[in-house]
C-alpha cells in the first residue's frame, strides 16, 4: 500500500474514533441528566463490557502498528515527543493483549495512568504543531515536533492519531467489567 492511502485509512480511523469518544462523552453526560438515557447507556456499556479489553488492545495495536509503518515505511523520523509517545503507547500492546488473553480486568488500574500520560504528550505534540511559539524547548535536537508530515481531512496529523487511540484505550478500559456493569445498572431490589 502506498503512503497516501494509509494516511486515508488512519485518517478515517481517527474520524470514527473521534465520532466515538464523542458519543461516549454526550451519553455520559446525558446519563446524568435523563433516567432513560442512562438506562440506554447502561445497557450499551453492558454490551460493550465483554469487548472493550480486547478493543483498546485492537486500538493500541493499530497505533503500533500505524507509527511503525510511518517511521519504518514512509520514512517519517519519529521526534522527541513521538518517542515519548511510543514509549507509553507501545507497552499498552503487550499489557493489554495478555490482560485480554486472561481476561484480567485488574489492568485498567495500570493502563489508564499510562494511555493518560500518553494522551498528555500527544495533545500537547498536536499543539505544537499548530501554534509552534509554545514550544519548551522539549524538541531541540534532530526533528522538530513542530514538523507536520501530514493532515488528512484538513486536521489530523500523527499527533492527533496518537491522541484519538490513547482517549480510545482509556475510554475502553473505563467500560466497567461486565458483572460490575450489571450490578451498577441492576441495583437490588430490597
Amino acid at each position: 500500500m502506498d503512503v497516501t492511502t494509509v494516511i486515508l485509512i488512519y485518517g478515517v480511523f481517527a474520524l470514527v474514533g473521534i465520532l466515538a469518544l464523542i458519543w461516549l462523552g454526550l451519553m455520559f453526560v446525558a446519563s446524568r441528566l435523563s433516567e432513560s438515557v442512562a438506562v440506554s447507556f447502561g445497557r450499551s456499556r453492558i454490551r460493550l463490557s465483554p469487548l472493550a479489553l480486547t478493543g483498546a488492545w485492537g486500538v493500541a495495536t493499530l497505533a503500533m502498528a500505524g507509527s511503525l509503518y510511518f517511521s519504518e515505511i514512509a520514512n517519517y523520523t519519529p521526534c522527541t515527543l513521538c518517542w515519548y509517545q511510543r514509549i507509553a503507547m507501545y507497552p499498552l500492546v503487550l499489557i493489554l493483549g495478555i490482560a485480554a488473553f486472561r481476561r484480567d480486568d485488574g489492568v485498567r488500574r495500570y493502563a489508564i495512568p499510562l494511555a493518560a500520560v500518553g494522551a498528555v504528550i500527544a495533545a500537547y505534540h498536536y499543539l505544537l504543531e499548530w501554534f509552534p511559539q509554545i514550544d519548551t524547548g522539549a524538541c531541540t535536537v534532530g526533528i522538530p515536533c513542530t514538523q507536520v508530515w501530514f493532515r488528512e481531512f484538513g486536521f489530523v496529523s500523527l499527533p492527533l492519531l496518537a491522541l484519538v487511540a490513547f482517549l480510545l484505550v482509556i475510554a475502553l478500559l473505563l467500560i466497567p467489567p461486565r458483572a460490575s456493569a450489571q450490578a451498577i445498572d441492576e441495583p437490588d431490589e430490597d
